[in-house]
């Protein structure tokens, strides 16, 4: 089922909409509250863990307003996972990042200002360009959600620079649209920089548990890490699995070990070109590589 152009969910309620788009019946903890607020035109804060649903706090509501929710997001890896899986749902929805060559960000510009999109993606370095500027200006935007939000905190785990441009970008919208920040990891101390950074206007937050039933950690400290890594992935070989190195370098040394032990694997990190992370991508979503082995430039939540 495909939003015509232009198309809201006018008719639907958020239940219809979770069932019809997502395939839930009812909604996870924090979920409706959050949902509720942007509906309601007010900023709002989610800290929730990976996989407990932040990102239908956005995609839910863009359904139901008007024009088009923007999406700040780090990884594009993790924007085409989530325009992919949109897109298979028939919810029309487009991004902009660095991997995109001019043509693609011409047609991704054009089918923007046709209303073709209701989340369009962006990468945070995109949204001070004349052309990304231009565009969102023209734009009807009810909804801008900051994906991984602890990126704009020199306290958080992974500061980004490219994140205060989005308290500019804002400031130059025709008018300030609500504002949704989420993130899976964030101290009080994050929290507070969050809301003053972004300079959300009196948030509702909601922050939930972290535990993950499903969820099993382990270390292990084996002398030879290889031999056991060998063994890990011999015992799994019906499952799929990424392997995370710390650096481009371990990972493509592991990827040739790997390959001189005849098991097949794709190898993801961020120097590689925008088509070989592509097809890097692909080959593990669809199943015909089980394990990945890629640097974080791989996001976890993929």
């Amino acid at each position: 089922i495909m939003l015509k152009k232009g198309e809201r969910g006018d008719g639907m309620d958020k239940l219809a909409v979770l069932r019809q788009y997502f395939g839930f019946s009812s909604f996870r903890e924090g979920q409706q509250t959050l949902i509720d607020a942007v509906l309601a035109g007010r900023d709002v804060l989610g800290v929730m863990p990976t996989g407990g649903g932040k990102s239908l706090c956005y995609e839910l509501p863009a359904l139901l307003l008007p024009g088009m929710t923007l999406v700040v997001s780090p990884l594009i890896s993790l924007m085409k996972d989530q325009v992919m899986a949109l897109r298979n749902a028939g919810i029309p929805a487009g991004c902009i990042n660095s991997s995109m060559s001019l043509d693609e960000l011409r047609e991704t510009y054009r089918d923007a200002r046709y209303g073709a999109y209701k989340l369009l993606y962006v990468a945070p370095e995109r949204l001070l360009t004349d052309g990304f500027c231009s565009l969102a200006q023209e734009l009807e935007i009810p909804l801008v959600a900051v994906d991984e939000a602890h990126c704009i905190s020199q306290w958080g785990q992974d500061f980004r620079p490219s994140y205060l441009k989005i308290v500019e970008f804002l400031q130059r919208l025709p008018r300030r649209p609500a504002v949704a920040a989420f993130t899976a990891t964030a101290t009080a101390q994050v929290r507070a920089d969050i809301i003053r950074i972004l300079q959300l206007h009196e948030p509702e937050t909601v922050v939930t548990g972290f535990d993950r039933p499903n969820l099993r950690f382990e270390v292990l400290r084996p002398k030879d890490k290889r031999a056991v890594l060998l063994q890990l992935l011999a015992e799994r070989r019906d499952k799929s699995g990424i392997v995370y190195c710390a650096t481009r370098k371990s990972a493509e040394f592991l990827s040739e070990q790997l390959a001189g032990h005849g098991i097949g694997h794709t190898l993801y990190h961020g120097a590689m070109s925008p088509q070989e992370r592509d097809k890097s991508q692909d080959d593990f979503i669809s199943g015909r590589k089980n394990i990945a082995v890629a640097t974080n430039a791989f996001g976890m939540g993929i």
